[in-house]
């Protein structure tokens, strides 16, 4: 089978979430990735939680990749690299700015011995800047840009977001997207290309909304005032008699006149003006039944009016297994094989479904110089 990245050689000493996910959704469209190890291998190799006495987070993130160990501070690292390095498109890091460069593998050392290279570079806040040096996971990149402060809860009850934003969306996406366009300007120009992502940066297209809002002379929303962050009763969560909870997003005037007549309510009963109050009446409304009463009676009114489903639930929504989500599998060390990670690659670019090993620690040494 054809796919778009077939002959394309990718490079990976990433670690963690944000690049080995970009290398993997490259792998999943048909690119070579050689995952470059320190000996040992990766911490997340150790990681909980464990699955055919692997860890299966690790095993997710690198389903179909080979592996090679490598001591970048051994005095022959370059020389065993240089190999892979002449024939790969693409490199990716995750270290911090500065890392690579005094391993002998920045992008000027390895453009010189490959000018064709796409040289991708992931990190919390880029390579330049007061903070680039700086330590961060994603929640302190989402709250270092004003992402976090849009819906953080209440201060007796600060939320810690369910996604993995800044990571995903601010480092694996973006690497994935530019690192595509830098092949595609290769094939014009004939010449390779160094990116810069900084997981940061990503964020304030997150806060869009804030940033027209202030644009707009209409000042930077506080926490869980903007329509969309908890300020509007069409934008709401509700919680139901047996604890679950129903997510409105009845936004548009249609919607809206759907869910109220759907749940017995008027406009004249909901008076928009007054948000705090409209928000209660309709959270007491819902309350009065259970899930599975409103269930039924929100997806007749198709109003964007939804139960929220546990992720259990949602890998038995017949929805998501119709379109093929869960077919493709990891296959383990035993041989037992289970759900490989769903990637946003579109069915046709990816190989056909089928259980596919990650990466084992070192089985492709032979491919180093």
């Amino acid at each position: 089978m054809t796919q778009p990245l077939n002959g394309i050689t990718v490079l990976d000493f990433t670690t963690l979430l944000p690049g080995p996910l970009a290398a993997l959704m490259l792998a999943e469209a048909g690119a070579d990735v050689i995952k470059i190890e320190r000996p040992g291998g990766e911490d997340m190799r150790e990681g909980p939680p464990r699955w055919d006495g692997a860890s299966i987070n690790f095993g997710m993130l690198n389903r179909g990749k080979k592996s090679i160990q490598l001591d970048l501070k051994a005095k022959d690292a370059i020389a065993r690299l240089r190999p892979l390095i002449e024939k790969a498109d693409v490199l990716i890091e995750q270290f911090r700015p500065g890392v690579m460069e005094r391993l002998g593998v920045g992008y000027d050392a390895i453009r010189k011995i490959n000018p064709r290279i796409v040289y991708c570079s992931i990190s919390g806040y880029g390579q330049k800047g007061p903070r680039s040096g700086e330590a961060g996971h994603d929640i302190n990149y989402i709250a270092s840009t004003g992402l976090l402060a849009l819906s953080p809860g209440t201060q007796q009850s600060p939320t810690i977001p369910p996604a993995l934003i800044a990571d995903i969306a601010g480092g694996s996406f973006p690497a994935v997207m530019n690192i595509l366009l830098g092949l595609r300007q290769r094939d014009l120009t004939g010449e390779g290309s160094y990116i810069d992502i900084a997981m940061t940066d990503a964020m304030f297209t997150f806060t869009w909304h804030a940033l027209a809002m202030a644009a707009g002379g209409y000042g930077y929303p506080g926490p869980g005032e903007a329509r969309l962050t908890g300020g509007s009763p069409r934008y709401q969560i509700y919680p139901t008699k047996d604890g679950k909870l129903v997510a409105c997003g009845s936004l548009e005037p249609k919607f809206w006149a759907s869910f109220l007549d759907a749940i017995g309510m008027t406009k004249d009963e909901v008076n928009e003006k007054d948000a705090e109050g409209a928000k209660a009446r309709i959270a007491s409304r819902i309350r009065e039944q259970t899930a599975d009463h409103w269930q039924p009676i929100l997806a007749k009114a198709d109003c964007c009016a939804t139960i929220v489903a546990s992720v259990e639930e949602a890998l038995r929504d017949t929805q998501f297994a119709d379109r093929g989500l869960f077919e493709h599998q990891l296959k383990g060390p035993s041989g037992a094989t289970t759900m490989a990670l769903p990637v946003p690659i579109a069915p046709g670019y990816r190989a056909k479904p089928g259980a596919v090993a990650t990466a084992e620690l070192g089985a492709d040494d032979k491919l180093l110089g």
